[in-house]
């Protein structure tokens, strides 16, 4: 079976529709590094902060509808609407299908 990266793209976005935490923390790498340039600028990387900034994502910008989806160079941008716009996200995968690097970003 091969690593579909787009599957795993609208895998993640149904968790984080579902406001499934642990789902989404147990698709990211132990390494993964989370930039968000929503609102500001963060970088997270580090479990416990992982979870901790998509505890407060959760609660403050929940997801809703798939605005567009398409394969990248280096992984899937994945754009969606939430309570701040329309936002998008590029998602890096290891060779194991886990999210190792997340670039966030609102959409224009």
């Amino acid at each position: 079976m091969t690593f579909d990266p787009m599957a795993a793209a609208i895998d993640w976005l149904d968790a984080y529709r579902e406001e499934d935490l642990d789902l989404i923390i147990a698709m990211y790498a132990d390494d993964a590094t989370v930039h968000c340039n929503c609102v500001g600028s963060t970088i997270v990387s580090g479990a416990s902060k992982l979870r901790h900034y998509w505890m407060v994502r959760l609660r403050d910008h929940p997801a809703s509808e798939l605005l567009d989806l398409n394969p990248m160079e280096n992984g899937v941008r994945i754009s969606f609407a939430t309570r701040l716009g329309a936002m998008s996200t590029l998602l890096s995968f290891n060779s194991n299908g886990r999210i190792v690097e997340q670039n966030f970003e609102r959409s224009n």
